[in-house]
Order: C-alpha cells, then sequence, then structure tokens
C-alpha cells in the first residue's frame, strides 16, 4: 500500500503491526514508551540547530533538491 494514499489511521495502523510483528507485543510497548517521551521543546531547540533561516534561500535549496532528484529519476528510466 503506498503510505502517501494511507490515512493517519491506516499509517498508525500499519506502523503498529510492523511493530508487534518484529519486536513482540513487550517490545513494541516499550519502543513506544520511549518514543512519546518528550521532555524537551522541540521548537527551542530547532532555532539552535536551525537559527532563524532565510525563507527565500530554503526555498531555493528545496527547489535545488527537488531537480536533482527529478534528473536522477529519469536517468534510472
Amino acid at each position: 500500500m503506498n503510505p502517501q494514499a494511507m490515512t493517519l489511521e491506516q499509517i498508525r495502523e500499519q506502523g503498529l503491526a510492523v511493530l508487534r510483528k518484529h519486536l513482540g507485543i513487550v517490545g513494541m510497548v516499550r519502543f513506544l514508551q520511549q518514543a512519546e517521551i518528550g521532555t524537551s521543546n522541540y521548537t527551542e531547540e530547532r532555532y539552535q540547530w536551525l537559527g532563524d533561516p532565510d525563507l527565500e534561500k530554503l526555498a531555493k535549496k528545496i527547489q535545488a533538491h527537488h531537480l536533482d532528484r527529478t534528473n536522477l529519476t529519469s536517468r534510472m528510466e
């Protein structure tokens, strides 16, 4: 199934099924407990990592990355 066409509920259900299959119930629960524990503030930390990026520069980087991926895909065909 294509993840881009799936609903968030379908993605969550499939993700839990994969975790359960590979980790077992106890492993799945332990993983979820670790993944859901959050004591930090992502929004504040993001500024430490990224600073205050210029949106035009960021948009150009995204467009360049998209073009690189498009060119790579067309070369593989």
